[in-house]
């Protein structure tokens, strides 16, 4: 079950980056989410968190937007994940692009988006997600799936498909401000490359490269 990688384009060197971990970040997730791409979900991010005991869980959470402060990813605030954020903003994120033979590793902080980008993007939403983020109460216990079904047709009974549903309270957004951006090509014989921007002040970055 070991996978022997194939330099991809002569690997990653130092010269090849962007002066900031956005600007290279949007280069790759470029290519990652380009027609023809053998990543099917290039979005799709590992979201790891931990509580105020220092006790880790992790969870797949797409990326709905980025820009040079950070990533922005949406939940319920009363989900896990955002329970664990409240008491401890520590966060790391990562980029599973095995099919390219890459990865991105995030670590950074986490706060809540503004209600005005939350609403932005609530209302960009399929009707049918609208809904789902009213009918779950995300990470609490169901006796059955049956609470769940009626609460969902019950908002959709209030809320048909063409009308305004409201932003709940409880859901919201976070922006993951960047501390560390490691971005990793596979490379042949394990000897992959690994280079890490690490933030050294304000927008200021040092790169550095890591023994595979």
């Amino acid at each position: 079950m070991r996978e022997q990688y194939r330099t991809h384009r002569g690997g990653l060197l130092e010269p090849d980056l962007a002066p900031h971990p956005m600007a290279q970040f949007a280069r790759w997730f470029k290519e990652a989410a380009a027609p023809g791409s053998p990543v099917a979900e290039p979005n799709a991010m590992v979201v790891s968190t931990a509580d105020a005991e220092g006790r880790p869980s992790s969870r797949t959470v797409l990326l709905k937007s980025y820009d040079g402060a950070g990533f922005v990813f949406y939940t319920n605030y009363g989900s896990r994940k955002a329970q664990e954020l409240a008491v401890n903003p520590h966060v790391a994120l990562a980029f599973p692009w095995h099919p390219m033979g890459r990865q991105v590793l995030v670590t950074g902080t986490a706060a809540r988006t503004t209600r005005e980008e939350t609403a932005a993007y609530f209302h960009s939403r399929p009707h049918g997600s609208q809904l789902g983020a009213w009918a779950s109460a995300q990470s609490s216990v169901l006796t059955d799936r049956t609470g769940l079904d009626a609460a969902y047709a019950e908002l959709a009974r209030r809320h048909p498909a063409g009308s305004a549903v409201p932003v709940p309270p409880h859901w919201g957004g976070f922006r993951v401000t960047p501390r560390t951006v490691e971005f990793w090509q596979g490379r042949e014989n394990r000897l992959h490359d690994r280079l890490r921007y690490a933030a050294a002040g304000e927008d200021t970055w040092h790169v550095e490269r890591l023994s595979p």
